[in-house]
């Protein structure tokens, strides 16, 4: 009997799941000049609205991760799209800075837990040589989402004002929520679909699940972990970095290098579009590596160091050029080696932590959106003070010290259990 494909399904609807997150997350930076332009937003006070998502967003990491883990990704994500998807409509009816700062705040609060939850959702579905790909898939999806957001935008914000993008996005949400629920099950035993020689596979290379979708978080084995500082650390490097180009890059386009709106729809999608090759590349070539070479650590380290240093050599030149078009095409390539590290990144938490891989990637994504949060606001005041080179050269250098960082990172270290030294 040939193993059913439940799982590819699995993973197919959690890469709809992180495309949506991302399109909702970038709606505001593709509108921003028109905010800007209706309430009289200078650049700093758009900062602090940018911000106020990631803030939400970081500080709620760790819950949400719990919740995935306690409660179960299929129940706990759907509450979380949700609640999200409900607050990307409501930043459309804001009247103030702070009413919309409170919004996207509240919105990050609500996203919060989707990421952690969504690995943990895969943690009992992907086998271990599938997992980089796993995680390379899904957050191409997000990148992809990010990419066809800007021209969508302009195009709805042309027709119908700044407002109706953001009620456009959020009813995607609720309608992903109704299919996930309906359909996803918290193990493989539990799915109606799946035959007993796809369960085989599964068991194969997880073992038996432990009882049901919900379970104590084992918080002191997960924070005593060098390899969770560690890649905590490297994952605050790159936060800030994916933030200049997720929540600024519109606007530097528009203000610096003096693209017209439409222009800025299209040329901030190109780096996005690079970085969903770069996290389909960087997954897939980290689990081929390992599946020839049986060395797990390596096969993530060498993957994620190229492509930081691949960033912070992309960048640099992108800053300096005078050539509005030269400065996209290197920030292609910074975006692509930024990108290229990310599967590799969410695939050590489903390496070392098993069950717990929505507590361990809730404490990494905490670190990375706290450098995520303090980006839009730190550019804003280095951009009055030095110009919009400095910034840059600034996420240049984060990326060289997320090089350094990653060669101390070992996926082979459980958190519960003995290390492993192969990757079947």
């Amino acid at each position: 009997m040939r193993p059913t494909r439940v799982r590819h399904i699995v993973l197919w609807l959690t890469v709809v799941a992180y495309l949506i997150t991302y399109m909702d997350r970038v709606v505001i930076s593709s509108a921003a000049p028109l905010i800007r332009e209706e309430f009289g937003f200078d650049l700093i006070t758009m900062g602090w609205i940018l911000a106020s998502f990631r803030w939400g967003y970081a500080l709620f990491q760790i819950p949400g991760g719990w919740f995935g883990d306690r409660f179960g990704p299929r129940k706990a994500l759907t509450a979380i799209v949700v609640v999200w998807s409900f607050f990307t409509a409501a930043t459309a009816l804001a009247w103030s800075a702070m009413s919309m700062a409170a919004f996207r705040f509240l919105f990050g609060l609500g996203e919060a837990g989707a990421f952690p939850t969504a690995t943990r959702s895969l943690s009992r579905w992907m086998l271990p040589t599938e997992r980089g790909f796993a995680q390379g898939v899904t957050h191409a999806g997000s990148r992809l989402g990010a990419a066809l957001t800007p021209p969508i935008v302009v195009a709805l914000m042309v027709a119908f004002g700044w407002r109706t993008p953001f009620f456009v996005f959020g009813s995607m949400g609720l309608a992903w929520a109704a299919v996930w629920y309906f359909y996803y099950r918290d193990t493989p035993d539990e799915h109606a679909s799946v035959n007993e020689a796809e369960r085989d596979l599964i068991r194969a290379s997880l073992g038996s699940p432990k009882g049901s979708g919900t379970q104590k978080v084992p918080w002191r084995a997960i924070l005593s972990s060098p390899t969770v500082r560690y890649l905590s650390l490297m994952y605050f490097c790159y936060g800030y970095c994916l933030a200049i180009y997720l929540d600024w890059f519109p606007t530097y386009l528009r203000d610096y290098r003096g693209y017209d709106l439409k222009q800025m729809g299209l040329y901030a999608s190109l780096p996005l579009l690079a970085g969903v090759f770069g996290d389909l590349l960087g997954g897939w070539a980290s689990d081929r590596v390992a599946h020839r070479t049986g060395n797990l650590k390596m096969a993530r380290r060498s993957v994620a160091v190229t492509g930081f240093l691949l960033a912070a050599g992309g960048i640099i030149p992108a800053a300096l050029t005078e050539n509005p078009e030269a400065c996209v095409a290197f920030s292609c390539l910074g975006f692509f080696g930024l990108e290229l590290t990310v599967g590799v990144s969410w695939a050590i938490p489903l390496d070392i932590g098993g069950d717990s891989a929505g507590s361990v990637s809730a404490i990494m994504n905490t670190l990375g959106n706290v450098g995520g949060a303090i980006s839009p606001t730190l550019l804003a005041y280095l951009v009055q003070a030095y110009g919009w080179n400095i910034p840059f050269l600034v996420a240049s250098g984060l990326c060289i010290t997320a090089a350094i960082l990653f060669t101390q990172i070992d996926a082979t270290k459980r958190i519960m259990g003995e290390g492993i030294t192969h990757a079947h």
